[in-house]
């Protein structure tokens, strides 16, 4: 959002380089029919009596060109003065207030935990943020590229101008106290030396890097990424897919979220639901009956999943179940055990 200062310094701008150009154009006006200059020599005089340098007139100045050099000068050096005076203020007000942001995001990423750190702003760090935002994730994002930054840090999104290759630079956006890194740089290179310099400071960091190339694939595993996307294998997947089993891949896609408050698949840890020392079964939590949603997936310690689980599954402390339902069906489930989004 637009700062009302500097949207009144910018109107105050306005109206003085209106004055300005107003007052040069009677300048212009004057000496070419009250002194009968030709229109260079009425622009010269203009700008040197408005600018006052002290350089000599093209033609010696009768009475009334005189008077008219006298009110010019008068008019010009308040408007000019004041016209300098609104600028510099804004400068000054500009600089003061994009620090005075910066710093008041700086405090609002050291105060984040648990977050997630995107690297680079582009199509699948757009996406990526936009996904984030409608789960009401937390997210730092860290992108080099400065006209990026102000075109969006309108939308509130909380942004670190610099390179993500720099170990600074995800200091900054507090990788230490990340829970998940998102590479989405352009160049595989680039998202390789970040997976390497992220896994070296913090070890626990969950890494998700995109790769432009199949060959890029086990460098990135190789240097820590836990997971790596192949955007165009995934799009050209999806693409057949949609060309084999369409009402399938439609149906799937209507799956997550159609809307910032319409989730409608979750995935829960067991300890969000009950005391796990008290050993339950899919069967004794009775989800569907509670709430409506349905448990179609389960995540055992080792991270393997199992589709469409028996319902005498043995929901183990750390492991984790994936239910769908209706927006209203998740939120009644999220209502009845705690569950913060």
């Amino acid at each position: 959002m637009n700062n009302p200062l500097l949207t009144l310094f910018r109107s105050k701008i306005y109206t003085a380089m209106t004055l300005l150009f107003i007052v040069i154009c009677i300048g212009v006006l004057g000496y070419r029919f009250i002194s009968n200059y030709t229109w260079i020599d009425a622009i010269y005089m203009t700008v040197i009596t408005i600018t006052t340098v002290g350089f000599a007139e093209v033609n010696p100045l009768d009475t009334p060109s005189k008077i008219f050099t006298i009110l010019l000068i008068l008019s010009s050096v308040i408007i000019v003065g004041y016209a300098i005076s609104i600028i510099t203020e804004y400068i000054l007000s500009r600089n003061n207030f994009e620090e005075l942001k910066q710093r008041k995001m700086q405090k609002k990423i050291d105060a984040m935990s648990n977050h997630i750190i995107i690297c680079g702003y582009g199509r699948n760090g757009k996406q990526a943020a936009k996904k984030l935002m409608a789960y009401k994730k937390p997210f730092v994002i860290i992108e080099r590229d400065k006209e990026l930054i102000e075109r969006f840090q309108q939308d509130d999104k909380p942004f670190i101008y610099g390179n993500a290759n720099e170990d600074e630079t995800l200091f900054e956006a507090g990788i230490k106290k990340a829970s998940t890194l998102i590479c989405a740089l352009p160049s595989d290179a680039d998202n390789l030396f970040v997976v390497l310099s992220a896994r070296q400071i913090n070890n626990k960091l969950t890494i998700i890097s995109r790769a432009s190339q199949e060959t890029s694939y086990n460098k990135l595993k190789l240097a820590g990424a836990n997971n790596v996307i192949l955007p165009d294998r995934i799009g050209g997947d999806h693409m057949a897919s949609l060309v084999v089993v369409p009402d399938l891949v439609e149906f799937i896609d209507n799956l997550g979220i159609v809307g910032e408050r319409n989730i409608n698949i979750e995935e829960i840890k067991v300890e969000q639901l009950y005391n796990a020392s008290q050993e339950k079964t899919i069967r004794d939590l009775d989800l569907r009956k509670k709430t409506g949603c349905t448990v179609i997936g389960f995540k055992d310690l080792k991270g393997e999943y199992v589709v469409n689980p028996e319902a005498s599954t043995k929901l183990v402390s750390g492991s984790k179940i994936i239910v769908l339902g209706r927006p209203e069906q998740i939120h009644k489930l999220n209502s009845e055990y705690n569950i913060e989004q």
